[in-house]
């Protein structure tokens, strides 16, 4: 009978109390010891605690018993460790990507027993390590290659510099006689209306004794009677209610429970939901499009981050709120980013539960990664772990084998650095898709993201397979993106500060300022207040002081990404998605994410939730020459921007499971709200197209394309940047009643928002970014545990818009 005791209570951390599973930063914090990290620039001061060596000790009652073996369990250990058991040596570790599991029976003692981790700096093993084997590039001048640990723990562009240690993941002893399940991979499929599950089950022993492996799901059973170490048992069920992913159908699951017995004596056992679905990803045209149950689904995608630096606080329940929050913004997918960790159960019993399809990178990021040993031998015990572990979710997609290093390798300057030496190759084209192969071979994996789908391809070719857009970030406005035809876009993303409540909870700066000290600490990204003041620039008033520019950046984002989204979507035929970078942020912190690090919504949230609805209604530029993948629109040069004087036609995308009958009448309208021409555009849309309506000249033709704009619906299209638009003064009446705020125009109120998180943290409101004609009104809805200030509620700053900075 296997039975598992939790090794959890009684830790101290360097004669501190600890908190397992945890960290040594959070100890330190709970222990009043250090500052939180988190908080202006107290970050700079802890650089200490990653390159120090930590103690974990315990002392916990056992008796060993004869017959039996125990083993101490380590689901997680971060990272270098040595571990020892009444003083005897038990074992050495040097991977947090993987768990470890050794036979401690001989060492255990009756009475109390002495455990203790000692820890050594991952700064001291990661730089002997580079010493021995030579320097690699790398985009931080930081060794996170040379350590199988979460790279950024060691900071990025959107990350502090927090280098952990400690017991991370649950600890245990698990006890068991005669033999255990070490490993059960079902491998599902659905062909012809019935699923089958390929169960293969690898045995731990003590004894050579025949042993019973007994297999359910769906109400069909399956026994093997095993002598040896492995077993293959194989399931049917007829007709299985299929998984579908989010907007497609219901993520049907199942339980499929195995057991292990001995004559009449239970041993072990394993339980998971499964899902019976068929996905595959569609290469053939040189595109990446994906393909559930023989339906292609459109990717609306986000990247996703650690949620927060420190695992042990991410629970069960803050990943829910976070996938909610997702959901709530019509998301469909979820690529897990391969400078973090390999998700966790409960991120992925969640995606199953809420229909997420889920992209898993291996973990290797935006440098060149060491093959030699001990590294590839960790890589492939990490993987193969990691593989067996995730095989049964019916969210998993696609294995990726890294982030941005085929790309880095090519265009980064990395060759001449390299001089020959090791950078990767091996483990992307070769040891992780045998790995794969071997213990998942229903599901695909694709090199790297970016990857153009042949190795002798430009690996960042938007022609082909998935490409990463950074130049309308890093060198471009973000119309850059209406110049871009790529088969599928994996990464792009635009800037903006936190919602003014997190600032002001982790930024004391007397005087908020885009450059303020601690404004500034948390701008990680080289260049990103230039960046930001350049994206302004191009489109917006020049704000006044900090209120103006806080609601610009933000703004502006929100428009970037709502500008690529609809562009790339109204690409239907050569497009098949969309993985906005990001959603999450795990600090507080101005950075690309829609959701910052305190949970909160920024602007960019809901005009993604616009962006990825089923239904898109949207004014694209069009000349009425064809589209081509990875070409221009016109005859305009790849890489130039689509001018704005470009004809506009109205594009609807539909991504529901129904035909759309779409109505909707089209104007040209003056700042007054005067109707100067209109238009009835109706059309029938079939699930999974796009249809291309053209408009009629007197509609699409402005007079004046500073002072005129289109309207279908909630929709609109300026010909002129507002900067450049002589906008009337705000003029406009306000009201609240209950939760509701409802404004009504007497002047156009361009982008008109509400920020109730300077009132109270945790207030939001459930639309912004909304531009209401003269004449008409709009209502926000308010969600505030306690009453807010109607004065305050309808006033700048907490109400904005972009006309109410004119003087």
């Amino acid at each position: 009978m296997t039975s598992y005791r939790q090794l959890h209570d009684g830790w101290t951390v360097s004669g501190l109390p600890a908190t397992v599973p945890g960290c040594v930063h959070t100890d330190l914090l709970r222990a009043g010891r250090i500052e939180d990290p988190y908080l202006d620039a107290n970050e700079t001061a802890l650089s200490w605690i990653g390159r120090s060596d930590w103690t974990y000790e315990t002392t916990f009652a056992a008796a060993p018993r004869f017959g039996e073996r125990t083993d101490l369990v380590c689901a997680g250990l971060d990272t270098v460790t040595e571990i020892t058991l009444n003083g005897e040596r038990v074992g050495e570790t040097a991977n947090m990507h993987r768990g470890y599991r050794f036979d401690v029976g001989p060492l255990l003692r009756d009475g109390d027993n002495e455990l203790k981790i000692k820890f050594t700096s991952a700064y001291t093993y990661a730089e002997q390590q580079r010493d021995r084997l030579g320097a690699r590039p790398n985009a931080y001048e930081e060794p996170f290659n040379f350590i199988r640990k979460q790279a950024c723990n060691f900071g990025w562009d959107w990350g502090p510099t927090l280098v952990t240690a400690g017991i991370w993941s649950p600890i245990g002893l698990e006890t068991w006689s005669v033999a255990r399940l070490a490993e059960v991979r079902p491998q599902v499929t659905v062909t012809g209306g019935v699923g089958r599950v390929e169960l293969r089950v690898r045995l731990d022993r003590l004894s050579a004794d025949p042993v019973k492996i007994t297999a359910s799901v769906g109400g069909r059973t399956a026994q093997a009677t095993v002598d040896g170490i492995e077993a293959l048992l194989i399931l049917e069920v007829d007709e299985p209610d299929l998984w579908w992913p989010r907007g497609y159908g219901s993520p049907s699951l199942y339980d499929l429970v195995v057991s292990l017995s001995a004559g009449d004596q239970h041993l072990d056992s394993w339980t998971r939901k499964i899902g019976f679905r068929d996905a595959r990803v569609d290469t053939t045209d040189g595109g990446w499009t994906v393909v559930v149950n023989g339906v292609p689904v459109f990717v609306r995608g986000i990247n996703w981050i650690p949620d927060d630096v420190f695992a042990d606080r991410i629970t069960r329940d803050r990943l829910a709120t976070r996938f909610q929050q997702a959901a709530d913004a019509n998301v469909n997918y979820l690529r897990v980013w391969g400078g973090g960790r390999y998700e966790s159960d409960d991120f992925y019993e969640l995606a199953d539960e809420m229909g997420f399809l889920v992209q898993q990178d291996f973990l290797f990021a935006c440098a060149a990664y060491p093959e030699e040993e001990p590294f590839r031998s960790e890589i492939e015990a990490e993987a193969r772990e990691n593989v067996v572990r995730l095989a049964s979710h019916p969210s998993l997609l696609v294995w990726t084998g890294n982030n941005e290093n085929l790309w880095g390798h090519e265009d980064w300057d990395w060759k001449p650095a390299l001089n020959g030496r090791t950078w990767g190759a091996g483990f992307y084209y070769d040891l992780l898709p045998r790995i794969v192969g071997e213990l998942d071979p229903t599901r695909p994996y694709w090199p790297g993201s970016p990857y153009s789908g042949n190795p002798d391809r430009y690996p960042n070719d938007p022609s082909y397979g998935t490409t990463h857009i950074w130049d309308v970030w890093n060198t471009d406005d973000y119309t850059k993106y209406g110049a871009y035809r790529p088969r599928f876009v994996a990464e792009f993303g635009f800037q903006a500060p936190p919602t003014f409540s997190t600032l002001r909870r982790s930024i004391s700066d007397a005087a908020l300022a885009p450059d303020s000290p601690g404004m500034a600490h948390h701008q990680k990204a080289i260049g990103g207040d230039q960046k930001l003041a350049r994206g302004l620039a191009n489109h917006l008033p020049v704000p006044a002081d900090f209120d103006d520019w806080h609601y610009l950046t933000q703004l502006n984002q929100a428009r970037a990404l709502q500008f690529g989204i609809e562009h790339f979507r109204s690409l239907r035929g050569i497009c098949a998605g969309t993985i906005m970078w990001q959603l999450n942020d795990c600090w507080p912190v101005t950075s690309w994410a829609a959701i910052d690090g305190d949970g909160r919504k920024k602007p960019l949230w809901y005009a993604m939730r616009d962006a990825y609805a089923d239904r898109l209604v949207t004014f694209q530029p069009r000349t009425g020459k064809s589209l081509t993948a990875g070409g221009p629109l016109t005859d305009i040069e790849p890489g130039t921007v689509v001018p704005v004087s470009a004809p506009p036609a109205l594009v609807a995308v539909n991504d529901g499971t129904s035909v759309w009958a779409l109505q909707t009448t089209v104007s040209r309208r003056n700042l007054a709200g005067e109707v100067l021409a209109s238009f009835e555009a109706v059309a029938a849309i079939e699930p999974g197209d796009a249809v291309t309506l053209t408009l009629p000249d007197e509609v699409a033709t402005p007079g004046d394309p500073l002072t005129e704009f289109l309207v279908a619906g909630e929709v609109t299209w300026f010909w002129a940047s507002d900067k450049d638009i002589p906008w009337p003064a705000a003029d406009y009446t306000a009201s609240v009643s209950g939760a509701e705020v409802t404004v009504h125009a007497r002047s156009i109120l361009r982008s008109l928002t509400l920020f109730p998180d300077r009132l109270s943290p945790a207030a939001e409101t459930d639309r912004a970014a909304v531009t209401v004609l003269p004449g008409e009104s709009v209502t926000f809805t308010v969600t505030s545990a306690e009453p807010l200030d109607p004065d305050a509620l309808t006033s700048r700053p907490v109400l904005r818009c972009v006309n109410d900075l004119i003087p």
